[in-house]
């Protein structure tokens, strides 16, 4: 049976979505298998809360509802026996479910305390109240409205593990607490304060423009979503308006004041005012083509729209709309998770609900305990592709959830133009040139004496470091840099180079590789060697084994180690299955503790009702987490076959086996994988730290590329 969580409001408008969203994920963190449950919903219409867990956590919540509010009313006891039915199948099939309580937006709302408290006790859930934080003249108030809303719960027989105050205006945030704690029934009972957000309130741009009937006339579309946090009707002089422009803001300007208009978007260009979301025209006059053109060489991205209706009555139909966490906006759902994890503690929380944590990890546990790792020791990560839009965006993430400090690499005027463009926001990052000629200097320096061997000079040295790659990798070996993420428009060879020339293999490893990640659905395997290695021997076979089994251990994956084949145990000979065979033997040689199994077949690898035939007894059949391919061939379309058939989010290839980490993207990487990928490289900065704190330091061998090692589009 599934632990159960029940979210119920204590009246219209708590803000409970967000809430909701934060604890889905919280679970999600815990254990392998979650649902989201919507007992009630208005005629069975569609729920878009539960669809924005769906298209989030990719997961099918179809079925995921029970009856309607109609039926509750009409035959109360027929409904609950549908509800329990329905919830049935969920509480069987999941490891938690987390059910939303109603809205308070149906015929009968007045009743909905006591029904939430039936549908809580019945579904045997524990249960959290979320009150609006705005309500009422005082603190006082929030508070009698929680602890009304609780003692329905209690009466019914619903535990209450806590009450959330959300939405509440900052300047009562300290009073409310102290209320919240005058009712606290119990010393475990959690109490939470959370403050509302313009940034989950505010409308998108595209709301902006359905409530005043204004249509796109240039700008990048895919702003559009972007929140619109504050408006600014440009009505006075062009100093004036300048002055009060507002960080995400939208400009209303009339239609004929063209002068205004590119003033503004000049001022949104230049970074030295405030990053605006959009411009509005007003009146619906069409620019001229002067300036039409003139707009479409500013290269802003910023979205200017024409509406036919005048300033007054544009600004008071878009006064009035309201954003929604559940219309789409991925930046609004990551600032509602950003708001519940700082106010709420969930893990306490979900101690309380007993909740306990899974032993498969999932992916989302995965890039969970990733970005906690990173947080919890930042790193410095170079991002030698400083003007790619994905690369920026995936920056502007990181550096906003605290994964890790950011250098972006590029000349300061392109990097800013490319942020603009792609409306990002480069607070609290570092931009360094490679042509700065002190630094220039410096990492020419270096790179000359680090190769002098192979007769590079000085000058010479100058023109090489202003490569991207070269300048990254030279900053993580000058310890100006703690690892490094490229690829995203570069080659695997112009990514991993520098790092065979200028980082070098840890002590005790003959050879760099490579392990994906795999996030299946239910689990997360480590696949190894699939992107550099193409035909490793014996020895090179078992250092990457012990290579993949340190790496997965490291991330959370308990190792498991299969070398396939095409062969199980000693069912087959032929110089392929020895070559696997005699890697085995040097593994068990070499970590005698390393749970590990070869030559074996994938099915008889990862399927116990296979293993259970073709090599019984063995630790590792059916159950390996670790699977080492015999050569690049193999391993590479494996992985890409296992990605697109299963759907599988394969992130990687991180490499294994360098001094310092360096990892490569695939020139397809979305934004998650750079985000995702930097955060691995953060945890693998960590790790080297702490290892070289732990044992003196050694003979490094000097970095030369692997004979053999493919550094070609391949490997991706």
């Amino acid at each position: 049976m599934a632990r159960t969580l029940y979210v119920a409001a204590a009246g219209p408008d708590s803000g409970m979505s967000a809430v909701v969203l934060g604890l889905f994920e919280a679970m999600s963190r815990r254990v392998g298998r979650v649902a989201a449950f919507r007992p009630l919903t208005r005629d069975g219409a569609r729920d878009r809360l539960l669809e924005l867990i769906e298209r989030r956590y990719l997961i099918d919540v179809r079925p995921a509802w029970g009856t309607t509010y109609d039926h509750i009313y009409a035959d109360p006891d027929a409904a609950m026996a549908t509800v329990l039915e329905r919830f049935g199948t969920l509480d069987h099939e999941n490891d938690a479910v987390l059910v939303i309580g109603t809205d308070y937006r149906a015929a009968g709302a007045a009743n909905e305390p006591s029904l939430n408290a039936q549908l809580a006790t019945n579904l045997s859930a524990a249960a959290i109240v979320v009150v609006d934080g705005r309500s009422g003249e005082d603190a006082d108030e929030v508070a009698t409205a929680a602890a009304l809303a609780r003692s329905v719960l209690i009466e019914h027989g619903a535990p209450v593990l806590g009450v959330v105050a959300n939405r509440v205006p900052p300047e009562r945030m300290n009073d409310v607490r102290v209320s919240l704690e005058r009712i606290r029934r119990e010393p475990e009972e959690l109490i939470a304060v959370m403050p509302g957000s313009r940034l989950i309130e505010a409308p998108s741009v595209e709301q902006v423009l359905e409530a005043c009937d204004a249509h796109l006339i240039s700008g990048d579309p895919n702003r559009l979503d972007d929140q619109a946090l504050a408006f600014t009707v440009a009505a006075m002089t062009l100093p004036r308006v300048l002055g009060g422009l507002k960080t995400g803001g939208l400009v209303f300007v009339p239609g004929d004041r063209f002068d205004i208009l590119v003033g503004v978007l000049m001022a949104h260009r230049s970074n030295t005012f405030p990053r605006l979301s959009g411009v509005v025209l007003t009146g619906g006059v069409t620019p001229d083509p002067i300036i039409t053109r003139l707009l479409a060489g500013l290269g802003t991205g910023l979205p200017v729209a024409l509406t036919n209706r005048t300033t007054f009555d544009a600004a008071t139909r878009v006064a009035a709309a309201r954003g929604r966490l559940t219309d789409g906006s991925w930046r609004r759902a990551d600032a509602a998770l950003s708001l519940v994890s700082q106010h709420l503690d969930t893990t306490a929380l979900l101690d309380r609900l007993d909740l306990t944590r899974s032993r498969t990890v999932t992916p989302l546990m995965f890039e969970h305990d990733l970005a906690e790792r990173a947080r919890a020791d930042r790193r410095r990560i170079v991002l030698p592709e400083g003007t790619e839009p994905r690369v920026l965006r995936a920056a502007a993430a990181v550096t906003k959830r605290g994964i890790a400090d950011i250098i972006l690499l590029g000349a300061p005027e392109q990097v800013l133009a490319a942020a603009t463009q792609s409306g990002v926001d480069l607070t609290g990052m570092e931009i360094l040139d490679p042509c700065d000629e002190k630094l220039r200097h410096r990492m020419a320096a270096e790179y000359a004496a680090a190769r002098a061997h192979k007769g590079i000079t000085f000058e010479a040295a100058l023109d090489i470091v202003t490569d991207v790659s070269y300048a990254g990798t030279l900053l993580v070996r000058l310890g100006l840099a703690d690892g490094m993420v490229s690829g995203a428009v570069h080659t695997t060879a112009h990514t991993i180079r520098p790092a065979f020339e200028l980082i070098g293999t840890r002590e005790g490893t003959s050879i760099v590789s490579s392990v994906f990640f795999m996030c299946l659905a239910d689990r997360v395997l480590v696949y190894g060697d699939c992107a550099v290695n193409p035909d490793p021997t014996a020895p090179q076979l078992a250092d990457i084994a012990v290579s993949s089994a340190h790496t997965a251990e490291a991330f959370g994956v308990e190792p498991r180690v299969a070398l396939l084949s095409y062969s199980t145990g000693d069912s087959g000979h032929g110089v392929d299955v020895d070559k696997v065979r005699q890697a085995t033997e040097l593994v068990r040689g070499r970590a005698p503790d390393l749970a590990v199994e070869g030559p074996i077949q994938y099915d008889a690898a990862t399927d116990a009702g296979v293993a259970a035939t073709k090599l019984p007894g063995s630790a590792v059949a059916g159950r390996a987490t670790v699977l080492i391919f015999p050569d690049l061939n193999t391993g590479n379309n494996t992985y890409k076959a296992v990605q697109r058939s299963a759907g599988a989010l394969a992130v990687g290839p991180v490499l294994q086996g360098l001094r310092k980490p360096v990892n490569d993207l695939s020139r397809g990487a979305t934004v998650q994988d750079i985000i995702t990928t930097i955060a691995i490289t953060a945890v693998q900065a960590q790790q080297l730290t702490a290892e070289a704190d732990a044992v003196p330091s050694g003979t490094v061998s000097s970095g030369t590329v692997p004979s053999g090692t493919t550094t070609g589009p391949v490997a991706k």
